[in-house]
């Protein structure tokens, strides 16, 4: 997966684009102003570098080198600075309890390292901390036959539903958890009308 990545990221173009998240744009001011935020999976940088932007204090990683240094430029070419960790969640040193936000755009992984990533980002909040979270619905494959280059993966196991948010963050409060069709334009790769699933659950 690694591999796929970087080959993905290596070209100099912003392969989902340099603006955020149409979802995560408009709630970021749910989240606590100037607040410390975490973007796990974040790629090139897009969500991270807008919320620098805004004036949180942003930590991000992903496996992927080609990734991270793309987020870099993008970071010090709009003169903000992110902390930007390279490896996967289970092997870096993160502090629990100490984050305003958990940022997951289009983090897909499969069931058992879901969880476990769904898990550990509830304990890294703060009481009153939020998941934000946007990503595929198990339907985004019918829209994949209209849609060729909506993105996602094609594997069903890797594609949510609100159930499966619901059990994943049972405990924490649901402000938002809907099931939707929304039309993309993030770069070369979510282009159409995807099948999302959108999440914001604050921590009690």
């Amino acid at each position: 997966m690694k591999k796929f990545w970087d080959e993905r990221y290596a070209q100099e173009k912003y392969v989902y684009g340099t603006t955020p998240n149409n979802f995560f744009e408009q709630n970021i001011t749910k989240i606590t102003p100037n607040g410390k935020l975490l973007f796990p999976a974040e790629g090139e940088g897009r969500n991270a570098v807008f919320a620098a932007q805004q004036g949180f204090e942003v930590t991000a990683f992903d496996i992927s080198k080609q990734g991270r240094e793309k987020a870099l430029l993008l970071a010090k070419s709009k003169s903000v600075t992110l902390n930007y960790k390279l490896g996967k969640l289970e092997n870096l040193e993160m502090e629990e309890n100490y984050y305003d936000a958990v940022v997951l755009i289009f983090a897909h992984f499969p069931p058992d390292v879901r969880l476990a990533y769904h898990k550990k980002a509830q304990q890294l909040l703060k009481k009153g901390g939020l998941i934000v979270l946007e990503a595929f619905h198990k339907n985004n494959l019918i829209q994949k036959q209209q849609y060729p280059n909506i993105g996602g993966p094609g594997n069903q196991e890797m594609l949510y539903t609100k159930e499966t948010l619901a059990k994943d963050f049972k405990g924490m409060e649901m402000v938002t958890l809907s099931e939707e069709l929304v039309p993309l334009a993030e770069g070369d790769f979510h282009k159409g009308i995807g099948a999302v699933v959108r999440c914001i659950a604050r921590k009690v």
